[in-house]
């Protein structure tokens, strides 16, 4: 037994929560890279020399490592991050497609057939 079609709306509602679901994917990518470069950022302070001698740190320094392991970790994630965008911009393609459809048909599209 086949199941009943689905509405225009209820298929636009179904695939708008598909997207925020990604959307979701795609931050905790950035969360998670912001929490381990957090987590990394004393031991970067901590390897900078002569400031126990009476010297002034460089800020220079710390901020380019800080950008080094920054760029290994964002690295380690580029390939699912980067399929999560492209999953993104084909839902927001179809979510766009499908609200056309549905502006075009006009307000009682739905309730045909």
């Amino acid at each position: 037994m086949m199941a009943p079609a689905m509405s225009p709306e209820s298929q636009l509602s179904r695939m708008e929560d598909a997207r925020r679901q990604t959307q979701r994917q795609l931050e905790l990518i950035d969360r998670q890279i912001t929490r381990r470069m957090t987590a990394i950022l004393p031991q970067l302070a901590r390897r900078q020399t002569g400031y126990h001698r009476g010297k002034a740190s460089d800020g220079r320094t710390l901020l380019e490592r800080y950008r080094v392991n920054r760029a290994g970790l964002t690295a380690e994630r580029q390939p699912e991050a980067e399929a999560l965008s492209r999953k993104l911009a084909r839902q927001d393609a179809a979510i766009a497609a499908l609200r056309d459809r549905l502006s075009s048909a006009g307000p009682h599209a739905s309730q045909e057939g």
